[in-house]
């Protein structure tokens, strides 16, 4: 596999990874806090800085679109502490990228269900994805109260409620038809989902989206994951072979 070198930064990109769409799992923000004696809290903080450094690099490592775990439709069985310091904190994240994103291209979204969240985030979420929808050099899509099982059954009523209205035949219904009715509706399929931390389980993510994709499970806790990290596991994804369920000629 032959590797081109960025003009500006020097750093390796592998020649054929260009638009690739990423989504990571972003786990054990928590577990590296507490190994150091401190509040979960600190190290979603943490975590919210490697975001904006993952971010940052993303076009020079051929990733446009990057989808990130942020929040599951599960999660709100964490503590309340937990549950409205990570809500502060996707608010605060909002407002401080909001600059940056705008001025590198970077157009921002969030998918997932967002009727449980608060009226003031879910206005914050509808200015941040209307400020930047005209940017496109890398598309950040933000998983927040999201779960596949939850998104499909979403897609699934909505369709439901076409086909009474006689927008929709019930016999032309299948997998593309399906995918328009997703949260992600306007992205392409994942190529990878990486996993930190060392757990290997895919939490109900991305189910309907990833059913190709290339899976990557380290266990660098999400705090630690540099770009350096996802510029490696990106040089051995170079390497797989994607049939898609055909066979090597």
């Amino acid at each position: 596999m032959m590797f081109d070198k960025s003009a500006q930064s020097g750093r390796e990109c592998p020649a054929p990874l260009r638009d690739l769409h990423v989504a990571v799992i972003m786990d054990g923000n928590g577990r590296w806090a507490q190994n150091r004696g401190w509040p979960r809290l600190v190290g979603h903080r943490k975590g919210a800085e490697q975001v904006r450094k993952l971010v940052e690099v993303c076009p020079e490592l051929g990733i446009r679109y990057l989808t990130l775990y942020a929040f599951s439709t599960e999660n709100w069985k964490r503590s309340t502490e937990e549950v409205l310091g990570l809500m502060s904190l996707f608010a605060r994240y909002i407002r401080r990228e909001a600059g940056r994103m705008k001025r590198e291209g970077v157009r921002l979204r969030f998918i997932g269900d967002r009727s449980r969240l608060d009226d003031d985030l879910q206005a914050l979420i509808q200015w941040i994805e209307t400020e930047t929808a005209g940017n496109d050099r890398v598309h950040l899509s933000v998983a927040l109260n999201y779960g596949g099982r939850d998104e499909i059954a979403r897609a699934s009523r909505a369709m439901a409620r076409d086909v009474a209205a006689g927008k929709l035949d019930a016999d032309e219904i299948n997998d593309n038809v399906l995918s328009r009715y997703l949260d992600t509706r306007d992205l392409p399929d994942p190529d990878l989902v990486v996993r930190t931390s060392g757990e290997f389980r895919v939490s109900n993510f991305l189910l309907w989206q990833a059913a190709y994709a290339e899976y990557v499970f380290t266990p660098t806790l999400w705090p630690d994951f540099s770009p350096k990290t996802m510029e490696n596991i990106l040089k051995d994804f170079s390497l797989r072979e994607r049939r898609f369920g055909g066979v090597k000629v």
